[in-house]
């Protein structure tokens, strides 16, 4: 179920503290420092896969570049990125 973005930049602090209230009831108060630690550490975690699919991304471009190069030279221009 995806939440549309638009619906996200109508909370207010009202809606924001009830939820607030709602995670520390059902988490309680010793399991919040936890997840959110995990949480961070998923973002971390995600960040890291995200950047090392760039790269081999661009490897791959930079490779299939070079080979077109080495295939017809004078046909092929530097790439403006």
């Amino acid at each position: 179920m995806m939440i549309p973005l638009a619906w996200l930049q109508n909370i207010g602090g009202t809606q924001l503290i009830v939820v607030l209230v709602i995670i520390l009831v059902l988490f309680g108060g010793n399991k919040l420092p936890e997840l959110a630690r995990s949480l961070g550490r998923s973002l971390g975690e995600f960040k890291k896969g995200k950047e090392e699919g760039d790269k081999l991304a661009n490897q791959s471009i930079k490779d299939v570049v070079e080979e077109i190069k080495k295939e017809e030279p004078k046909k092929v221009e530097e790439p403006k990125a």
